[in-house]
């Protein structure tokens, strides 16, 4: 049989030991630093929901800053497409006036080249 001593001095011995020691200790240690712990975890909690809130903000503000610069940057296009338009436009209109001018002056046309 195993002896008494062998047993104590056994890995297995000491894991049990350690066990029923922590089993123990540990919610006598928890209530000991609640008064200590609690307070602290409340203010991380607090830190961590400011942080939260700011972020949520600066996310935001970057959302709304990017939606800005979309829509001047569609306003600019806008204006260059209509401002290429324009331009065609005149460039025909100038085109017809010549070429109606041509028409209605054939001998002009003809000096010009």
């Amino acid at each position: 049989m195993v002896r008494l001593e062998e047993l104590l001095r056994s890995d297995m011995a000491r894991g049990v030991a350690l066990g029923v020691g922590a089993a123990v200790l540990v919610p006598v240690l928890i209530s000991a630093l609640a008064p200590v712990v609690k307070p602290v975890a409340r203010s991380a909690a607090k830190a961590g929901l400011r942080a939260y809130e700011r972020a949520r903000e600066v996310v935001d503000e970057t959302g709304e800053m990017i939606e800005d610069l979309v829509a001047e940057t569609q306003a600019e296009m806008r204006a260059e497409r209509m401002a290429a338009e324009q331009a065609a436009v005149d460039e025909a209109a100038q085109r017809e006036s010549a070429e109606a001018a041509a028409q209605q002056h054939p001998g002009d046309e003809a000096v010009r080249h």
